[in-house]
């Protein structure tokens, strides 16, 4: 059982190295410090602790499959080099303690485990939303202290949200369960907490592609039992770096502007009897856009019609991939974010028309990329990031572009990682 000196030395000296290795790619003094942090913040909240273990859940860059998942849709996503990591240890109370840093504390009492009026939208609302999924399910649970580390940008599209909810199920899967419960399920309960417990109707893809790692290609058909395969393919020959950019926008009061995208989209389903876009068909909708124009709107049938797309270029992008053929994945990944700028209208916020740091960085970036790169909107969209795959000899001018723009240091150069949720 390593106590906090052993486990610190254990760091400086080499033994997770190879851990480390495979999670980042290199064991750099860089990683080291930041696990020795996690140790430091560790010491300041709890002192002393006994069997000391660390854990890693990644970000996540969606790759195509632009708000599809909720209609159980296709997508397609690769979990990147980017993660939430804790330091934690169990306890015998029954008590969970999350402590992150720079931010206050989650403390929660797992025999209470049903969602609290006061932690709506708040961290602690994941918290006992995953302990309650676990106990549903006939999982083991417990208490236990830990400190977090979240190097995923909070509102990047890369996911901080999901991969602090996939953290907190590994850490649990882990502890008390001997790692045993699958990298799907654990996004499953990730989802649960999130749409019951914190108040949020998102989809799965977000903790699908935290928790299963690498690229993955995921049909949500049946969301219950998706169907998740890895995608054959070496990103490193392309010659390319992946690139996200943050605009630095607020996401502030823009609940509604994300929800609206799947309620709309349902709202057409429901025009022919179903529950989400996945139970019609596209050429029911096409036959009646007239009466659908005029019962629900023109945006609507809009969203409807990306959402078909979406799902054919998830395939389409899946196969190209599968045949080394990169040319024809950011020509798909082009026609993607124009889907969602004039389709799924997720570029800028319709309640703030006069701000569109987006749309400018995606204009930007065709300057830069045209006829060489690829360049989409990333994430839930309205503010935020944008993703780019940039030719290796392109870096240092699109970053100079961007970044003049929306400042120093708001282009991230990204790996994919090829593990999900896991204890390192």
């Amino acid at each position: 059982m390593n106590n906090l000196n052993q486990t610190r030395t254990d760091v400086r000296e080499g033994r997770f190295d190879a851990r480390f290795t495979r999670l980042y790619g290199e064991a750099t003094e860089a990683v080291r410090r930041r696990y020795l942090h996690l140790t430091d913040l560790y010491e300041e909240a709890f002192g002393d602790g006994e069997d000391l273990r660390f854990f890693s859940a990644p970000g996540r860059t969606e790759v195509c499959g632009n708000h599809t998942d909720h209609n159980h849709g296709k997508v397609m996503a690769a979990a990147i080099n980017l993660d939430a990591v804790a330091c934690a240890s169990k306890t015998d109370d029954g008590i969970i303690v999350v402590k992150s840093e720079n931010y206050p504390g989650d403390t929660v009492d797992t025999r209470v485990l049903v969602p609290q009026e006061k932690e709506h939208e708040k961290s602690a609302a994941l918290v006992r939303g995953v302990a309650a999924r676990f106990a549903q399910l006939g999982y083991k649970i417990g208490g236990f202290k830990s400190v977090t580390v979240n190097n995923v940008l909070k509102g990047s599209g890369m996911s901080s949200s999901a991969a602090f909810e996939v953290l907190v199920g590994t850490m649990l899967n882990y502890l008390y369960n001997d790692g045993k419960i699958s990298p799907i399920e654990i996004a499953q309960i990730a989802q649960y907490a999130e749409n019951e417990f914190f108040g949020k109707p998102c989809g799965l893809m977000d903790q699908m592609a935290c928790s299963v790692g690498s690229f993955v290609a995921i049909d949500f058909a049946d969301p219950d039992h998706p169907v998740v395969e890895g995608v054959p393919f070496d990103f490193g020959k392309t010659k390319h770096h992946l690139v996200i950019t943050d605009t630095k926008a607020d996401h502030a009061d823009l609940t509604d502007e994300y929800a609206s995208i799947r309620r709309e989209m349902e709202a057409v389903a429901g025009y022919f009897g179903k529950t989400c876009l996945r139970e019609t068909d596209e050429n029911a909708v096409l036959d009646n856009v007239k009466d659908l124009r005029e019962t629900l709107g023109e945006r609507p049938v809009l969203r409807a019609l990306h959402f078909y797309n979406e799902n054919r270029r998830v395939d389409a992008e899946r196969a190209a991939l599968a045949a080394g053929d990169f040319e024809t994945f950011k020509a798909l990944t082009i026609e993607s974010g124009l889907s969602s700028f004039t389709y799924n209208q997720n570029v800028y916020a319709s309640s703030a028309p006069a701000s569109q740091p987006v749309a400018l960085a995606l204009a930007l970036s065709e300057s830069v990329l045209k006829g060489k790169g690829a360049w989409r909107v990333h994430g839930g969209g309205f503010a935020g990031t944008i993703q780019a795959f940039v030719p290796d000899a392109l870096l240092p001018a699109y970053k100079a572009r961007l970044e003049a723009v929306f400042g120093e240091g708001a282009c991230y150069v990204l790996e994919i990682r090829p593990f999900g949720g896991t204890e390192v």
